[in-house]
């Protein structure tokens, strides 16, 4: 009688190779101080009024974005969306849970 997988090898054959993308993003996570970053820029950045209006977005998003423009040579913000599907994916992908 043949015996059954055991799970880990179950997982290791379940488990999707990893893209470059994945790679790349997991390296610059490593990388990059995001915290230090976040904790610099934070005291700077535009707060939500009491009166109303648009809120700002979250700090973090959109210093991953402009990282994004910078390491892309992006000059534009709208061109990290206009230019492909796959760069909203990454901006997707990497964004914080």
């Amino acid at each position: 009688m043949p015996k059954q997988p055991a799970f880990p090898s179950m997982t290791q054959a379940m488990k999707k190779k990893r893209t470059r993308r994945e790679q790349f993003l997991t390296e610059m996570d490593a990388v990059v101080p995001w915290r230090r970053l976040l904790a610099l820029i934070e005291p700077h950045y535009p707060k939500a009024r009491p009166k109303g209006g648009r809120p700002p977005m979250p700090l973090e998003t959109m210093l991953r974005v402009y990282f994004l423009q910078q390491w892309y040579a992006l000059s534009d913000p709208r061109d990290l969306f206009l230019s492909a599907i796959c760069i909203a994916a990454i901006v997707i992908l990497w964004l914080p849970k």
